[in-house]
């Protein structure tokens, strides 16, 4: 479901798919060749939310954002590069994720995190407000702790992975 909030109403790119089940709201601006599966939650009502190309959000996942007040003048807004995995029930709130990233399920990414380029969070991980991942690194742990950098095969499986969701959409949009 897309839903207008206020005065703004969601992008969504061309080709990208939303599960019927899926609830978008708001300043939400959605990449081309996407895929939001079901009963995720992508909340930009009170900042914005911007999501890049061949990106899948998996089951159940929820992502929103921080107001801009007195505690946070700017607010936190939610960013997700191109080629990104967001593993079921991940929980991103105003966060930046980089390209070709694996969020594992059941993580939560808090305000403020950076999560540079090619980084796999794994499962159940949680990444503390302000805390950057370096590019080139497994993560793991509450919180989440740098382990080792990812091999040739874990970086090849980040674009491996976003492909193989972009002809699972293509499929579910019957074409």
């Amino acid at each position: 479901m897309i839903r207008s909030y206020r005065d703004k109403t969601p992008t969504i790119g061309e080709g990208s798919y939303i599960d019927e089940t899926a609830v978008v709201i708001g300043d939400v601006k959605l990449g081309k060749n996407c895929s939001v599966w079901p009963l995720t939650v992508i909340r930009g009502d009170i900042n914005k939310i911007r999501i890049g190309d061949d990106t899948n959000i998996q089951d159940g996942s929820v992502l929103h954002v921080t107001h801009r007040g007195e505690y946070s003048p700017e607010g936190a807004e939610l960013h997700i590069g191109d080629q990104v995995t967001i593993g079921h029930k991940a929980l991103l709130h105003g966060c930046r994720i980089g390209n070709q990233c694996l969020i594992g399920m059941g993580s939560i990414i808090t305000d403020n995190a950076v999560v540079e380029d090619r980084v796999i969070v794994g499962s159940g991980s949680l990444v503390p407000p302000g805390k950057t991942l370096a590019s080139g690194y497994l993560y793991l742990g509450n919180p989440v702790v740098r382990k080792r950098p990812l091999g040739e095969r874990e970086i090849e499986y980040l674009t491996y992975v976003s492909d193989h969701y972009i002809l699972l959409k293509d499929d579910y949009r019957g074409r």
